[in-house]
């Protein structure tokens, strides 16, 4: 009988043990991670102070998205504090805590059900680094911050600073590795350049995704070139500046606004407009702007077709070209009349050179800023997309049909869409904004691929395991971004009939991310290459010849299986 009821036991916890739910694997050796989004990259919430604090969420939302974002995002800069106030004086922005940070960077919108992946922001990335060990909350966490400000806004670097030490604290002492993405890239620059010490203290390793650096000199303040009617109307202060980190986005974000989302879920979001008016107050986008002195290989300009009359008042159609400083008084004159109404009363809201003075000094700060000793930093950019650069406006036919003789430029934002004209990167930032980051680099990589697509992309999260020593694999190399692995080496030598005959056999497997059909493959041939080399002797030297054949195996799943062959004759001396 106790032997049934052994017998019992022993199915009854084989049976717990099979139902049980599978506990993920967590690999204790690792140093924790941080992860930084970029623009748009947070969640936020708006806290009613009136109302006992009842949060609401208003970044991302899709129901009453528009609504939402005109009542409780829209803002007034304050250049005595460098933040964007909200209009609403009963809310509050916060940006939500859950899960060590990562709930306001992982889904952005984590009610949405249809079309999931399009508020995904680093969802696929945390998924797969819990799949190579790390952990919430131990080895894995997330910072969200309030977009619209300042890159060095202190509260926001305060919080970077407490987080910092809240990781190191959790994970037992351990140096933190900081991935940070786009626009999240400058905040991190701003940190490191404001905080060496505290960045030195805590970080080891910084690897920044798809940033628009634009190089070591940013901004510069200085009057030389500018008529005194510019000098005026700037107050007396003259920011030399263009659309530069992410030249074609800025601009026409400027002159037009902004879309998040592309296609029919555009009707039930924001619209281009309500974005339009909460960007104009927002000193991070006026950071991603740059002084026009970076070296780029071909000069970002914004273009106008116009409609004048000579000095005999006949018309003719001319484009105009305004380089990154003359671009400012086009932003001048395009929102001298934007107003937005609020609460019923109108409130004007033209280009702003509070925000523009403290985006240049934003610009200083993030031109000092060095890795400190110890650190290690590397720069992955995107590329193989074409990526707007330079923007134009109108044509030559549509100018004549609407009578643009110095016509308003505020007419620009109603009815006009800009073209763009197009350089090589990530479909957001060049890949020549994003290399130049300016600082010491321990290697700079490209991976082709779109700027918020990249966060999902298999290539990349092969290089973040492997510099992240999530994998054990001494052979793969990141920058070319394939494993050889050396399986076999053959040497052979002998002497004949006063010849030395040396032959010699090697063989490897490389592994890569192509995924080929495997049928294909199956029925591919092997490429075999050969190559002769002879040499004819002299007083100094035997005559010899090589002949080597290389023969390449195609097997599928990225896999090669690669021989050689060779084989040498010489005159024995």
């Amino acid at each position: 009988m106790a032997m049934f009821l052994e017998d019992i036991v022993r199915s009854v916890e084989l049976w717990l043990n099979l139902i049980k739910k599978p506990q993920p694997y967590v690999d204790p050796s690792l140093d924790p991670v941080l992860l930084v989004p970029g623009i748009a990259g947070s969640i936020l919430k708006a806290v009613d102070k009136d109302s006992g604090g009842k949060e609401e969420r208003v970044w991302v939302r899709i129901l009453a998205a528009d609504y939402t974002c005109r009542t409780k995002l829209w803002s007034r800069f304050d250049p005595q504090t460098g933040r964007s106030v909200t209009l609403d004086p009963k809310t509050n922005i916060v940006v939500p805590d859950d899960r060590y940070g990562l709930h306001a960077i992982d889904v952005l919108d984590p009610d949405m059900i249809i079309g999931r992946d399009c508020v995904y922001y680093f969802h696929d990335m945390i998924v797969e680094m819990i799949k190579w060990g790390f952990q919430e909350g131990k080895t894995l966490f997330g910072f969200g911050y309030d977009f619209r400000q300042s890159n060095r806004l202190p509260e926001t670097l305060e919080c970077l600073a407490k987080k910092l030490e809240s990781v190191y604290k959790a994970s037992g002492g351990k140096k933190i590795n900081i991935i940070s993405h786009s626009m999240g890239g400058l905040l991190v620059k701003c940190f490191m350049s404001l905080h060496s010490d505290i960045f030195e203290k805590y970080v080891k390793n910084w690897i920044a995704i798809a940033a628009p650096f634009r190089g070591k000199q940013f901004y510069t303040i200085y009057s030389e070139g500018y008529s005194d009617r510019i000098l005026e109307q700037c107050s007396n202060v003259v920011c030399v500046i263009g659309p530069t980190g992410a030249p074609g986005f800025v601009t026409s974000t400027f002159l037009n606004g902004m879309s998040f989302v592309e296609g029919w879920e555009q009707n039930f979001f924001i619209s281009k407009w309500s974005m339009h008016q909460l960007l104009i107050e927002c000193p991070s986008i006026y950071e991603l702007m740059a002084c026009p002195h970076f070296h780029w290989q071909h000069v970002p300009v914004l273009e106008i077709w116009r409609e004048k009359k000579d000095n005999d008042g006949n018309s003719q159609i001319i484009l105009e070209s305004y380089p990154p400083e003359e671009s400012i008084q086009v932003f001048k004159d395009a929102l001298s009349s934007n107003t937005v109404v609020y609460d019923g009363e109108d409130l004007p809201l033209p280009f702003n050179f509070d925000i523009l003075k403290w985006a240049d000094e934003t610009q200083n700060v993030l031109s000092r800023a060095k890795v400190p000793p110890g650190v290690k930093f590397y720069n992955i950019y995107g590329i193989d997309l074409e990526t707007p650069h330079s923007v134009c406006y109108g044509s030559s036919e549509a100018t004549r049909a609407v009578a643009m003789e110095y016509f308003s430029l505020s007419s620009l934002m109603f009815k006009f869409l800009p073209k763009y004209i197009s350089v090589n990167g990530d479909g957001t930032v060049p890949a020549e904004s994003a290399k130049a980051d300016g600082l010491n680099a321990e290697a700079r990589v490209e991976v082709p691929g779109e700027h918020r697509g990249i966060l999902s992309d298999h290539h990349l999260f092969r290089i973040l395991k492997h510099w992240l020593k999530a994998d054990s694999d001494p052979f793969y190399n990141p920058i070319n971004d394939y494993v050889i692995l050396p399986t076999a080496f053959e040497i052979e030598r002998h002497k004949e009939n006063g010849f030395q005959f040396t032959s010699l056999k090697e063989e490897w497997e490389i592994i890569s991310e192509e995924q080929d059909d495997h049928d294909n493959m199956v029925n591919r041939k092997p490429f075999v290459s050969s190559i002769c080399v002879s040499q004819t002797g002299d007083d100094r030297s035997s005559p010899a010849e090589a002949c080597a054949t290389v023969t390449v195996h195609p097997h599928g799943e990225g896999k090669q299986h690669v021989e050689l062959n060779a084989l040498s004759v010489s005159v024995d001396a």
